[in-house]
């Protein structure tokens, strides 16, 4: 246990501000732009010729410059599948800086992109977005934060609120009606915490706590130590995690939660995250069957091999996005529509077919994917509920 805490106090405070930095660089989620319902309009254009997409990357940006590359990559592999849809492909560079972003964004539409697929952070693609509004053009954006969608502006990364939907509507078909949320004192926790209270609310569960952490081994400690205390008094069935599965956070939870009472074969533990990515987690007793969500793994391997046939490497996570956007405007171009890149056409019931599965873009400018329910079962990961492979399916 000595070497737990001393592990964690090293490791706690960097790797919780890698966490949130890695959040805050794909989505920028402290931008809080409101821009209402998303759009149903849109440029016309001729189905059967070229249609030109322009693809906003952070080329220059040291920081992010080999997730541009793998954008771009992903992008080029998904026009490869076209077909009879033809995509003229138009790389700009933004640098990584909102200003050049909405510069760039301009230039695009100046020189024939009909439809903007990017750009990487929140900020940046709140502003792109701005500056191409009164000319109808949409933009599909790689942000996760829901809170800047709408209008002419599009998210593809997945959300909280997709996230934790799926699993409470998973939950009550499994009898939980309570549930208490445990949550990081930053923004990406307090988004979690709404996320989750939201899909409570929407699934008919009761939110019966809500136990804010600090991002301190010691305020960690503090308060795994007492959420038996807050899940015995509250009657909480489950207990839900919003923390990253790489925080340091996460093994001092899953470790003195069972210790301190909030025992996983009476309380059902749930995380906000992808527990996978995090195998370290396994073998601690708060891993042991507990919920999470996956995308299509059959369909992130097959795409990922693709990615390595074609470049060499492993993808990085976010260049699936690119991928998927290409998808989803060439789909609806090779349907000859000339309404195809209209938000009427782009939030289309069906959706689209996608590197982690099933998904489509929302009225509202979010979107909806199709998710696996998962657990840890010894110390492997098992599919509890498959993820569906159409919205008529179960799972939505």
């Amino acid at each position: 246990m000595f070497a737990l805490f001393a592990r964690a106090r090293k490791a706690l405070r960097p790797v919780a501000m890698f966490a949130t930095a890695a959040l805050l660089a794909a989505c920028d989620v402290s931008t809080m732009t409101d821009l209402g319902s998303a759009g149903s309009g849109g440029p016309s254009i001729d189905p059967g010729q070229t249609v030109r997409v322009a693809l906003l990357v952070p080329q220059s940006d040291p920081s992010a410059a080999a997730v541009a590359r793998d954008l771009e990559n992903a992008a080029r592999l998904a026009i490869a599948d076209l077909g009879n849809a033809q995509i003229d492909l138009a790389v700009y560079d933004t640098a990584g800086q909102p200003t050049q972003a909405a510069a760039q964004a301009q230039r695009a539409v100046d020189e024939g992109a009909r439809i903007i697929l990017g750009p990487l952070r929140g900020e940046e693609a709140v502003e792109a977005s701005k500056v191409v509004a009164d000319e109808g053009v949409n933009v599909l954006a790689f942000s996760n934060n829901a809170s800047i969608a709408g209008g002419n502006l599009f998210i593809l990364g997945p959300t909280f609120n997709n996230t934790a939907d799926r699993l409470m509507g998973f939950g009550t078909r499994r009898g939980i009606t309570s549930v208490a949320v445990l949550y990081s004192q930053d923004v990406p926790g307090e988004f979690g915490r709404t996320a989750i209270s939201q899909a409570a609310a929407r699934n008919g569960v009761s939110v019966v706590a809500e136990q804010p952490y600090e991002l301190s081994v010691e305020g960690v400690t503090r308060t795994a130590q007492s959420m038996g205390n807050i899940v015995g008094s509250s009657g909480a069935q489950s207990v839900f995690i919003t923390s990253d599965a790489t925080n340091a956070a996460m093994p001092l939870l899953l470790q003195l939660m069972p210790e301190n009472g909030v025992n996983p074969a009476v309380t059902q533990y749930i995380g906000l995250t992808r527990w996978d990515v995090a195998p370290q987690l396994f073998s601690y007793p708060g891993a042991q069957g507990a919920w999470f969500t996956m995308p299509d793994q059959a369909m992130q391997r097959n795409f990922n091999a693709r990615y390595r046939g074609a470049y060499g490497a492993e993808p990085h996570p976010l260049a699936g996005l690119a991928f998927d956007g290409v998808a989803a405007i060439g789909a609806l171009v090779a349907q000859g529509r000339s309404d195809a890149l209209t938000g009427r056409a782009l939030t289309q019931a069906a959706g689209f077919q996608g590197t982690g599965g099933v998904f489509r873009l929302k009225s509202d400018g979010t979107n909806e994917r199709g998710l696996a329910v998962a657990t840890i079962q010894n110390n492997q990961v098992t599919i509890l509920d498959p993820a569906p492979s159409s919205f008529s399916g179960a799972g939505f």
